[in-house]
């Protein structure tokens, strides 16, 4: 720990975690063993990070959230997993209700700039990339990938192993494993990422065929998928969570093929 680090005596710290100069880690903070906390980074009070994060310069774990209704006696938090990387100047702010955490899960990497809003919920293996934008109440599925300068409004769900291109407007819902650019257009299925993650042939069929479904017979996405689902033709688990999805969720509205 370097001299000119402000560490509160009351923050929970694995022996052998490194911070940096300047670095300050407030009051109840949790940094689990193997953790790196780089110079400037600051780690507020309710923050509680696992084994091997690392939080690099002048990011800020734990922030109030930007709610002009928020109560800033509200005891709340931001929970960070196992091994993953918030890169210079990411912000993750915490949760507006008591009790409750902004979550990101483990082995994931947000890079430069990016921003995590209040209540925001993230799986395991999610990348954001430079400069990215999540409002409040996000939920972000795994090994889902947000390219650079993305913007998602609040309470929106981005699928697991879904594609979001590079300075893409999301204000409605992107299924898991699809392609999603522009202003909430769709590009079809992230093929690349479902072969590399090694999927065999006829599951990538019959989830191409469960997004054909939906997105070509023409029609209300929920009642398509529901009929899917109910209809025994889908068996794979990707095939499945692509339907159920538009059966879930607040906004009812989804990305389209333009």
């Amino acid at each position: 720990m370097h001299s000119s680090a402000q560490v509160h005596p009351t923050a929970q710290l694995a022996p052998d975690v490194a911070v940096g100069p300047f670095a300050i880690i407030e009051a109840g903070a949790q940094v689990g063993a193997g953790s790196v906390i780089a110079a400037h980074a600051i780690i507020k009070a309710g923050a509680s990070l696992g084994k091997q994060v690392r939080v690099d310069h002048f990011a800020v774990i734990g922030g109030d959230p930007q709610d002009l209704s928020f109560d800033r006696s509200v005891v709340s938090g931001v929970r960070i997993g196992d091994r993953t990387v918030l890169r210079e100047h990411v912000t993750v702010h915490r949760a507006t209700k008591a009790g409750v955490d902004t979550t990101i899960g483990a082995d994931g990497l947000l890079m430069a700039g990016a921003h995590v809003a209040h209540d925001c919920v993230l799986g395991d293996h999610v990348i954001l990339a430079n400069g990215c934008m999540l409002g409040g109440h996000v939920l972000v599925g795994d090994r889902a990938f947000i390219s650079g300068g993305v913007a998602v409004h609040q309470f929106c769900r981005i699928g697991g192993g879904s594609l979001t291109s590079g300075n893409a407007v999301i204000t409605e819902d992107v299924p898991p494993n699809a392609l999603a650019y522009g202003r909430n257009d769709c590009a079809g299925l992230n093929l690349i990422g479902l072969r590399r993650r090694g999927l065999p042939v006829e599951t990538i069929a019959e989830l191409k065929k469960a997004y054909h479904l939906v997105y070509t017979a023409g029609g209300n996405c929920a009642a398509l998928a529901q009929a899917g689902v109910t209809s025994g033709e889908f068996h794979s688990g990707e095939a499945l969570a692509f339907l159920n999805f538009f059966l879930g969720g607040k906004r009812g509205r989804f990305i389209q093929p333009a």
